[in-house]
């Protein structure tokens, strides 16, 4: 690919998606400098400035295998005002990064709201227009959310090079999903690669009746509640919590109705 700016109208005709998801593909940390080089190089090239967080609720800035941090020495958020990386309380204030807790597909922002590719009630109500009077140094932005795996929240987002472009609604169409299919498979790398410890065993099977009891405990019901309403003793339902919390390696019930929730085993409740 040669350096001229790839437009709105030929973006992804320019672009070879499966060779370059190998090139921003992460399998150690040894690859992460590279990777991210790429996804700077590519977001520059039609137009953009790039944020990229794995985990909105950790305050430790994404590195390479050197520990250099990525946002300041590759994507170059260094002047003043601009280190949002240094920000520990942004994921607690920011409209946008809490838009990223109840959506997961791409959308994009001004001062009048959030819009995305379908109507999200969660984040219609979200007012915008105080963080980018105030706060904001762009005037808009594509955000692309990824929900990974243990309930992780990753939050990234383009900027144009325009700073004062209000307007992102053509380039949104354009680009959302070519660089939320990017940045998941760099970010989705990242964090395997990054992560030193198995926060849940592998290859867990919980059981129909576990996950039934699990699901009522879930919603605050007791276990002589739960028995009463399937029809099982109270200490059957004491054994199948236990046993859940045995396979999941927790603590006290609480940490198995969390841990059984971060797996999916739960679904989501109204």
């Amino acid at each position: 690919m040669d350096n001229t700016v790839i437009t709105a109208d030929n973006a992804l005709n320019n672009f070879n998606l499966p060779l370059l998801l190998t090139e921003v593909s992460v399998e150690s940390m040894d690859d992460v400098h590279d990777a991210a080089v790429k996804i700077k190089d590519i977001a520059d090239q039609c137009g953009f400035r790039i944020a990229l967080c794995d985990d909105i609720s950790s305050r430790d800035p994404m590195v390479d295998a050197d520990g250099t941090v990525l946002s300041a020495d590759v994507f170059g958020w260094l002047n003043d005002g601009e280190r949002w990386w240094e920000e520990h309380c942004l994921a607690l204030h920011s409209p946008v990064v809490r838009a990223c807790r109840y959506e997961n597909e791409p959308f994009w922002c001004n001062r009048d709201g959030l819009i995305g590719h379908g109507q999200n009630p969660y984040i219609d109500g979200i007012e915008t227009k105080t963080y980018f009077d105030e706060y904001a140094r762009y005037q808009s932005a594509i955000v692309i959310p990824i929900h990974l795996p243990f309930a992780q929240i990753s939050a990234n987002s383009l900027h144009s090079l325009d700073e004062s472009k209000s307007d992102l609604s053509k380039e949104y169409e354009c680009y959302a999903d070519f660089f939320g299919i990017i940045i998941r498979r760099f970010i989705s790398g990242y964090v395997t690669a990054v992560r030193k410890t198995r926060r849940i065993p592998g290859d867990l099977v919980l059981s129909k009746r576990e996950v039934e009891c699990l699901q009522w405990a879930a919603i605050g019901k007791t276990d002589k509640e739960i028995a009463d309403i399937v029809s099982l003793s109270h200490a059957t339902i004491r054994y199948h919590i236990h046993r859940a919390g045995e396979k999941l390696y927790s603590v006290n019930r609480a940490q198995t109705i969390f841990k059984a929730g971060q797996l999916g085993f739960l679904g989501a409740s109204d």
